[in-house]
């Protein structure tokens, strides 16, 4: 599971884009946004946290990598 921090996201549609973007680079992924807190969550994704950041961003909306929790 990663998790992002993306703090562009405002609307629905926005929750749209990011998903998009994920399942753009892992398709099998689920991602789950919580717009109040900006936060977006990836499960079930094998790449790399790093890849699905830059998926996110290209997608317009800057993507920060957040620690997973132990």
């Amino acid at each position: 599971m990663f998790r992002y921090k993306v703090s562009k996201m405002g609307c629905g549609g926005c929750i749209k884009s990011v998903t998009r973007a994920v399942q753009g680079v892992e398709p099998g992924a689920s991602v789950e946004v919580d717009l109040a807190i900006k936060l977006v969550t990836v499960s079930g994704a094998v790449g790399s946290p790093g890849r699905i950041a830059q998926a996110i961003a290209a997608a317009g909306y800057p993507a920060e990598p957040l620690l997973a929790a132990a």
